[in-house]
Order: structure tokens, then sequence, then C-alpha cells
């Protein structure tokens, strides 16, 4: 006996892609508008893919739009989509360590040198534990000065043993009001990673404090530099950066 002819098989009418669309995740959609141009166009629909944009990326769905230049919310998704994989890539292989660095710190005025020290990286004391702040300098480490509000040049330099690179952290000039008690703060923008103009802000500063205290004469009206700290502060939420995260930005800068 003779086979029946085959059946011709038809697409399935738009109307039931869609109501099987409604159950399945951005995904999957995705992948089925790749099946052919009445999928894709069933696929791809506004209405399917709003949900998941207003969930997901509620700043992308507010986004004005005219007829000229209307994006369909699938695109915005996947735009959305891509910049959180990119935000997500594993960091920068650390390379870099506290133990090949070298801070040098230096406070001058036009009459004299406030202070000056160099050291290396796995003396530096941490203050707080676990972020990129450490005090560089103590009290008789610094030179006593006379009472007065002075202009001072202040410079900090990251140096990797060996003189091999060094980066300036920090070079500006400023005020201090040498009060026993009083403190001075300073901090300067730094390029982002990989910029090639210093112009280009970025997310962090370089900051540094200077406390003062009183010299061992107090009748001759003398201070002394009691503490000064530097260290590298996110601008996003005004808190020092993790140790991990400060020597993955200087290992841009001081490669290994």
């Amino acid at each position: 006996m003779d086979n029946p002819p085959s059946a011709t098989l038809l697409p399935p009418p738009w109307e039931v892609l869609v109501l099987v669309a409604h159950y399945l995740d951005p995904k999957t959609l995705a992948i089925a508008s790749c099946v052919s141009n009445s999928w894709s166009s069933s696929m791809s629909s506004d209405h399917l893919w709003i949900p998941f944009l207003t969930a997901h990326f509620p700043s992308l769905s507010n986004l004005p739009s005219s007829s000229a230049d209307a994006v369909s919310c699938r695109r915005l998704f996947g735009i959305g989509h891509s910049a959180v994989k990119r935000r997500r890539k594993n960091p920068t292989k650390l390379k870099l360590s506290l133990a090949d660095l070298v801070f040098a710190v230096s406070i001058s005025s036009a009459d004299s040198s406030v202070f000056s020290v160099t050291k290396s990286g796995e003396s530096l004391v941490m203050d707080p534990p676990g972020v990129f702040r450490f005090d560089v300098g103590f009290g008789s480490d610094g030179a006593a000065v006379e009472e007065s509000v002075k202009e001072v040049k202040i410079t900090w330099n990251v140096i990797l043993k060996g003189w091999r690179e060094v980066f300036t952290m920090m070079s500006c000039k400023g005020k201090i009001n040498f009060v026993a008690g009083a403190e001075g703060w300073f901090s300067k923008e730094l390029p982002a990673p990989g910029c090639c103009s210093s112009a280009v802000g970025s997310a962090v500063v370089a900051d540094m404090n200077v406390g003062l205290m009183c010299g061992e004469k107090r009748s001759n009206g003398k201070v002394k530099v009691n503490k000064v700290s530097v260290g590298i502060l996110s601008v996003v939420d005004w808190r020092y950066i993790s140790v991990q995260d400060g020597l993955r930005y200087l290992q841009h800068f001081l490669p290994t």
C-alpha cells in the first residue's frame, strides 16, 4: 500500500507564537527570534520586551524618544545587558605588591623644608586596616615650624623599587595654618587608568592629611608635623578604596 503523501507543515500563526512568547525569558526570546523572519517579528515585539526592560533597566525604559530615533525595547534591553557584562568583567590580575613600592612625600615652603620622608611599602602603617590609606610620617620625623599660615608645595611620588618607574600621585600648592592641633587636607584628581590625557577625569583622587602638634619648646612658638597620611579616595562614595584596588590602579602606571 502506498504511503500517504506527507503533509505540508505550515508555520504557526503569529498569534500562537506571541502567546507562547509570554512564557519565555529574555535569553530564550532572543534565541527564538533567530529561527525565521516571522519568529523574529513575533519575538521582538515591544509589548514582550517592555516588562523585562522596565524590571532590569528602568532608566533605559524612560529614555525620551521621537519617531525619528525610536529604539526597540529589545534593542534597549540588549544595550543594558551588554553594559552590565562589561562592568562585571574580572578585575585586572594583580601583579604589584606593597613590597614593590616606595612612597616619597615632601612638604616645603618658600623658606624651608617642612617635612620630607621616603618609606618602603612594607614599612607603611595602614590606617585603617584593609584600605589604601597609610601613615608615612610621625612627630620626630618632621621639622619644627614657626606658627604661621604658610603656602606650601605638596609632593607625593610612588616609586617602583630600583627607580624603574615613578608615578606622581600629587604635586600641588596650598596653605597650612601651622597651629598646634590643626590639620591640613589636600587632594588631587587622578587620571583614569589607560588614559592618554591628564585632562580626562577619573573617579578617584589622591588624598593627604597633615596633622600638627606642639614643638618641644612651646615658648618658641613652634609646632611640629605630627602625622602625614596619604591615600586614594573614591569620589563615588567618598570612601578610601581597598589596598588591592589601589595596587591595581597603580600597576597601570608602574608596570612590573
